[in-house]
Parts: structure tokens; sequence; C-alpha cells
């Protein structure tokens, strides 16, 4: 049994790799939902959905998260009425945060309809949110004071400075349900190539979460996000060096050491590995850049067979 912590679309890219080399049965992604957001009325949980389109093959390849093949008819009208539409959700997309509102309103959980929407596509993994509970990643960015994470993510671009990140109604909530047993019964704990402070760490901020990654630390395997000193896609090697951070593999090993016993790196990285085992991590140098299936698999066997 493997169980990953998710967010973000380098996440989900890897889960798609992992689902080539393991059963669907055998793997649970516990999923970021700091990332959620009311918009246009709707419930969007923009991390939760990269994964549900990704792992069912019907993501944007461009982009990364999204549909394929996506149009925008309603957004287009809404801005006729003079609507927000900074925040632009695709005709077919509504269609799930309308249903997921719904739901929501007749009194489901996050985690219900969360494994409605995996079975609607398909997906025979388990897809757990990290929390039921309401848990917002809120940035503190200069000039502007503190604001939500759609607002630095899609609004500004990810383009301000940060100077704090906190996760508001984080020690308030619980795990949602099922989670702590898929970390506590699973062979491997992965921590996906995931931005550590906008995806992993608002996983572990739900009190208990990091705990049981934690006794588990020799079991946790992690993928660095950052290759060559720079992330992939996305903030994170900004967002680390404004928060204090080193944005290396070392930084990342710094970060996830009290919790994590195996980093894996990328081959560009390797002259740090020594440097990443002094942080108290074991390093493991293999490709990481997932150019197509064929390397997210490589990758996803290699993490866990390590």
């Amino acid at each position: 049994m493997i169980t990953a912590l998710a967010g973000g679309v380098g996440a989900a890219r890897f889960l798609r790799g992992l689902l080539e080399v393991r059963e669907p049965g055998d793997v649970t992604a516990v999923v970021n939902t700091g990332d959620d957001v009311v918009f246009h009325g709707l419930h969007v949980s923009p991390d939760i959905d990269t994964v549900v389109y990704t792992l069912a093959g019907a993501v944007n390849p461009e982009t990364g998260w999204g549909l394929a093949g996506e149009t925008w008819a309603a957004m287009d009208a809404l801005e006729r009425y003079g609507g927000l539409t900074w925040f632009r959700l695709g005709d077919r997309d509504l269609a799930t945060h309308l249903y997921r509102t719904h739901r929501l309103g007749e009194g489901a959980t996050i985690s219900e309809v969360t494994a409605e929407l995996a079975r609607s596509w398909g997906l025979g993994l388990r897809v757990l949110p990290m929390s039921d509970a309401r848990v917002e990643t809120r940035l503190d960015v200069e000039g502007e004071g503190e604001i939500a994470f759609q607002d630095y993510f899609v609004r500004h671009r990810h383009a301000v400075t940060v100077k704090a990140v906190h996760y508001a109604g984080a020690a308030e909530a619980t795990p949602a349900p099922g989670v702590l047993d898929a970390v506590a019964n699973a062979s491997r704990v992965v921590i996906c190539p995931s931005n550590p402070v906008l995806s992993i760490a608002p996983i572990l901020a739900v009190p208990g979460i990091e705990q049981a990654v934690a006794a588990r630390r020799e079991d946790v395997v992690a993928v660095s996000p950052i290759v060559a000193g720079a992330a992939l896609k996305g903030p994170a090697d900004r967002i680390m060096a404004e928060l204090g951070v080193e944005a290396t593999v070392v930084g990342v090993a710094r970060l996830y050491a009290p919790f994590t016993g195996t980093l894996v790196i990328d081959v560009a990285d390797a002259d740090l590995a020594a440097a990443v085992e002094a942080e108290g991590v074991r390093c493991v140098v293999t490709p990481t850049v997932m150019h197509g299936l064929p390397e997210a698999a490589a990758l996803a066997e290699t993490v866990v067979s390590r």
C-alpha cells in the first residue's frame, strides 16, 4: 500500500506514473485543500480536481490543470455583466464545481464528494482531502498585507514578495476520515514533488498528520520539487527564498528532515547529495523531470522500490 501526500501539477503527474507501476487499489492520495476557494458562488478544489483530471487522462496537457478541449462561453458572458473573471473556470469544469457545491449544500462532506468525483471519472485509487474542515492558505505579501492563496497565485500570478504564510483554520481542523489510517498502514509514504510551502505544509498543518508521517519516517520518501536551484513549475523556489529557506535540494532536505527518511533528487543536483545527507536524510539520485508518462513511471518505480 502506497500513501502519497499531493498537491499541484507535479504531484498529479507523479501519481499518474505511480499508477503505471502499482495497482490503483493499492494507492491513496491525500490531497491539499488549502487552495480551495469559493468563486462565482461555487466551491472549487483546484488540487483535487487537478489530480482527478490528470489521472482520468482528461487534463489540459498544455497547462497541467483544467480540462482538455475546454471552452469559455460562461466566463465570456459573465464579463458582459461586469463579473470578476480573473479566476476563470471553463464551461466543462464548471460542471464539477456545480456538482460539488450542490452536494455540499445537501450536507455531504468534501471527502464524500471527492470519492464520488473519483468514481465518476473511473479512478481506482482512493483520493482523500487532507481534511473535511475549511483550511485556508493565506499569505502576507509585500505592499498589500494578507491575501488568500488564489489572489496570490492567480490574480497576482505569484509575482509579489511573500513575507509569511499561515494556514487559517488548521489548528481547529481534523484529518479527513481514512487519512491517518492510510499513513499508518502504508508500506511506503510518498511526499510528491509539490511546493513544500503551499502544497505539502498545509496538509501537515492539520493536527495529527505530521505526527503520523513522522512516526513512519524511515518509510517516508520525498521527491524534491527543486531541480538545479529552480522549480520546474510554479513559485516554489522563489517563495522558499523569500521565507529564508535555501532554494535548493538541501533546503528541501532541511524542511523535510523531521518526518522524511529519504529524499529523491535529480541528477542535476548529484553534487549536493552529500549535503543532503548531512541534514540527516538519505539521498537517492535519479532523473526526476517528468517529460511524459515513461519518465513519471520510472521515477515512481524508483521511489516505491528504494
